[in-house]
């Protein structure tokens, strides 16, 4: 019987210790947070939960809620994981991340770096596994990515798409925290171009595609995401030798933040205007409207109506089979808004990432992990992204994967 940690009661971590707290391997969940509600209105809903409140830039805070669990999903900010990462190492647990960190350096695939090696090798010499990325993206598209490595010889090019069209008629440009989304539509993206990994200019390099029930061609530009970083540092590991990997989004958050990235209204240097000094991100995430994050709030949306409830989750990969051009297309299908809210009472953004998420914990609780030290979700063995896949499958959460000549 495991006793799980959950640091974070935002969508993400509060949709874990639901799912777990329906795990018949799971003994104990403490849902720990600063947010004294957040945690008791959580804790409240669960048979086999308990509260902690946790000072999560105090590493020692965090070990006090974490004696003797087996496992620490950490579903705080990146900028927290060091401090998580420690704690888990000091009291000797598996340890979950939905991300990778970007504090260790000025240089983001050196931050993942270190975690591969430094903290790797720390959670290896006490026989633990740490998984970073793990919700949907990055996550599920790092399994999907890998699993369709298994329909190439070689690989030339990986590209990620995903495409979020689920649109209020109130104004909702963002289902997850407005400030974490701003953070990614701002920050340096990363592509590998040529066997190299590249800064890119985020909202750049647009590409135009029209996925499988959506109603019309939608473009896709350049992302801050985990994804690209992961595979260009395992690509000859991992990846089939690719040479190229890049992730695009698109979507009503793109449509919104676009204009404002090129007017420089998400620039995080101070300004100065009639005599008035403040930081223009900072001002525009101070007037949007928060995540729906409970039931009565996602319900109120709902029932105002949604303008359209679409997406799309591709995975498209070139290269050689056989000594032949292939293009091997993967889809992700899964429950939409509406459906994700009747099924669960969470929208549908919860539903993914949460539940992707919960299906990687799900896998540690059950003990199939069969790698120790740091890994990424991109490089689970063949076997572990098929039990992930089985698991999400229960879920209507399924992959769809074509190979076409080239």
């Amino acid at each position: 019987m495991k006793r799980i940690l959950v640091l974070g009661t935002g969508a993400q971590g509060s949709t874990v210790a639901q799912r777990m707290d329906e795990e018949a391997n799971v003994s104990e969940i403490i849902c720990a947070d600063a947010d004294h509600k957040a945690v008791d209105e959580l804790v409240k809903i669960l048979k086999k939960a308990k509260g902690a409140y946790v000072d999560a830039n105090d590493t020692d805070s965090i070990i006090q809620a974490a004696k003797g669990v087996d496992l620490i999903v950490n579903a705080l900010p990146i900028r927290f994981a060091p401090k998580v990462l420690e704690a888990a190492i000091a009291v000797k647990a598996n340890y979950q991340d939905f991300a990778a960190t970007d504090v260790l350096d000025p240089w983001w695939p050196k931050c993942v770096e270190i975690m591969y090696e430094d903290y790797g090798k720390r959670f290896k010499e006490i026989g633990k596994t740490a998984v970073i990325g793990t919700g949907s993206a990055p996550g599920m598209m790092c399994v999907a990515t890998k699993s369709s490595m298994r329909y190439l010889d070689t690989c030339d090019d990986i590209l990620m798409m995903v495409y979020e069209g689920v649109e209020a008629k109130r104004f909702l440009p963002f289902w997850w925290s407005p400030f974490t989304a701003l953070s990614d539509m701002t920050d340096p993206t990363f592509a590998l171009k040529d066997g190299e990994l590249v800064e890119t200019e985020p909202h750049s390099l647009p590409v135009t595609r029209h996925f499988k029930g959506c109603e019309r061609p939608v473009t896709l530009v350049e992302h801050a995401h985990d994804e690209t970083v992961y595979m260009g540092l395992n690509k000859d590991t991992h990846f089939k030798g690719a040479k190229n990997i890049n992730f695009k989004y698109g979507g009503v958050g793109i449509d919104f933040s676009t204009p404002l990235y090129r007017a420089g209204l998400l620039s995080r240097d101070e300004e100065t205007y009639k005599g008035h000094t403040f930081v223009p991100f900072d001002v525009i995430v101070s007037h949007l409207p928060p995540a729906p994050k409970y039931r009565d709030e996602i319900k109120e949306i709902l029932d105002e109506g949604l303008v359209k409830d679409e997406g799309a989750f591709v995975v498209e990969a070139t290269g050689t089979k056989d000594g032949k051009k292939v293009l091997v297309e993967t889809y992700l299908y899964a429950p939409g808004c509406v459906e994700s809210f009747e099924r669960a009472g969470i929208t549908g953004e919860m539903y993914l990432t949460g539940q992707c998420g919960s299906l990687f914990t799900k896998m540690f609780v059950n003990d199939e992990y069969t790698q120790t030290g740091l890994i990424s979700s991109d490089m689970l063995t063949y076997e572990e992204c098929d039990k992930y896949l089985e698991y999400a499958a229960k879920l209507d959460i399924n992959l769809e994967t074509e190979v076409k000549p080239l």
